[in-house]
């Protein structure tokens, strides 16, 4: 059975770095013809999906949060990861990693993905 678990720092003061981990269990992440993608929910809002990455290594953006976002694949771990850098209060969110069987066409529609984790609450504060 495929599991996707986030963890992470559950606050990140102004401007530093967020980094979260995506541990995946029940599938060889660069195996088959999946992407893992990173998605969030700021409070009180809709999904916003931040970028994934492929099972060959490469990786897609959100143009909004290109500049500030990075995600890689840790095979040996079997883990996906992401940060974000010079967080902002804007950052606060449920985020989320979860897995599609082909490039996502709708990044925001739940049903592009057929594994989500459960998600990990980031708070930004001083």
């Amino acid at each position: 059975q495929v599991q996707l678990q986030e963890s992470g720092p559950g606050l990140v003061k102004p401007w530093q770095t967020l980094s979260l981990t995506c541990t995946v269990s029940g599938v060889s992440i660069p195996t088959g013809w999946y992407y893992w993608s990173w998605i969030r929910q700021p409070p009180g809002k809709g999904l916003e999906w931040m970028g994934l990455i492929g099972y060959s290594g490469s990786t897609y953006y959100s143009p909004s949060l290109k500049s500030r976002t990075s995600i890689h694949m840790d095979t040996s771990k079997n883990q996906i990861t992401l940060q974000l850098v010079s967080v902002t209060p804007e950052d606060t969110a449920v985020y989320y990693c979860a897995r599609s069987g082909r490039f996502p066409s709708r990044p925001e529609a739940p049903d592009e993905y057929d594994y989500w984790g459960q998600g990990t609450q980031v708070t930004w504060g001083p």
